[in-house]
């Protein structure tokens, strides 16, 4: 069976690695590049966006082809209408992302994409029908309920991966690791999903073909499309398993407390129109400042996402909320640490 996963995983991967040449072509002959024209940008040369496209176009053909030629991702709970919910919403993504890499759009309508492919998601089934409770139990929640956490859980995910994509590969390879824990998850015997495991092995195969080309050195960017798509992915993968948002929390954990303590400050500093306007606070930036250097700041990142993710295979509900605690005190020491840093070198 693992030869299954293994031979449509690869499907995709070469699908998205050759088609990231010709997306790297186009994007530069449209104009949808990446120049170094602000302080915040730490690439030196005009590099392509619109990366994202292809691990889309991998993914999604690599479903169709499955729905059209074969029962094994409709064999288990998730629906023909929740894959079309989730590919139509990608399409989304794609589109405001490839505007947004055009004509730099303000925040405001940046916005715009994230939040209509939310709602596709919704309107084509996909919802959470119960959460574990880590005190004992189940909570059961009702279609309203299920839709208003959806919506947040799939906003809040996106602009995490959004905001992580500030430096060659972390983005992608953080997703990469969330989608690789949800197909481990998904192969054990407590939570036995072929469906899921093919699916996630799927958006590995896409996510992995696009990073060989978005590695530190990078030669093209995820994009806004893409920043967001991997998050839109690993998000729906979370929910359409069985609701496991509690493992795509704990591999997103540093970056996702990171794109809220940036918030904060942010709402802080100059109020709500403040939030969207890019800076290089955010950890992966002040670490790359001190002189981390890009891979190192990836591989401490993919470290980070791979040991909390693998306690998920292991933890208990209640134990998953205690490392998700632990996580929050990582990362307040560590921004408390740079921060102080920071004001050192200023002096």
């Amino acid at each position: 069976m693992m030869i299954h996963f293994l031979i449509w995983g690869i499907a995709a991967f070469v699908i998205s690695f050759v088609s990231t040449v010709f997306v790297k072509h186009f994007a530069f002959r449209g104009g949808l590049i990446d120049r170094p024209s602000s302080p915040r940008k730490i690439h030196t040369r005009p590099i392509a966006r619109l990366g994202g496209v292809s691990i889309y176009l991998a993914f999604a053909i690599v479903v169709v082809v499955l729905l059209l030629t074969t029962p094994f991702l409709t064999a288990g709970r998730i629906s023909l209408w929740q894959y079309v919910g989730l590919l139509l919403g990608g399409a989304v993504l794609m589109l405001g992302g490839a505007l947004d890499d055009r004509f730099d759009l303000p925040p405001n309508l940046s916005f715009i994409a994230p939040v209509l492919a939310t709602f596709v998601l919704i309107v084509f089934g996909v919802g959470v029908e119960k959460l574990t409770n880590p005190f004992g139990g189940v909570i059961y929640l009702l279609p309203w309920q299920s839709d208003i956490l959806v919506f947040v859980w799939m906003i809040l995910v996106m602009y995490t991966t959004k905001f992580l994509d500030g430096l060659d590969g972390l983005a992608t390879s953080v997703s990469s690791i969330g989608a690789l824990m949800i197909f481990l998850l998904a192969q054990t015997v407590a939570y036995y999903q072929p469906d899921v495991s093919l699916l996630s092995a799927v958006a590995i195969g896409a996510l992995l073909g696009f990073l060989f080309w978005n590695f530190h050195p990078a030669s093209i960017f995820l994009g806004e499309g893409g920043s967001t798509f991997v998050g839109y992915l690993l998000g729906t993968l979370a929910i359409i398993s069985g609701g496991k948002l509690a493992t795509a929390l704990l591999v997103l954990g540093i970056p996702l407390l990171d794109a809220v303590w940036v918030v904060l400050r942010r709402l802080r500093q100059g109020g709500l129109r403040r939030v969207f306007v890019g800076d290089r606070k955010h950890l992966h930036h002040r670490l790359f400042d001190l002189g981390w250097g890009q891979r190192r700041v990836m591989f401490v990142y993919m470290i980070v996402a791979l040991l909390f993710g693998l306690s998920t295979l292991f933890l208990q509900s209640r134990q998953k909320l205690v490392a998700l605690i632990l996580l929050g005190l990582v990362m307040l020491i560590a921004a408390l640490l740079l921060v102080q840093h920071e004001r050192k070198d200023s002096v």
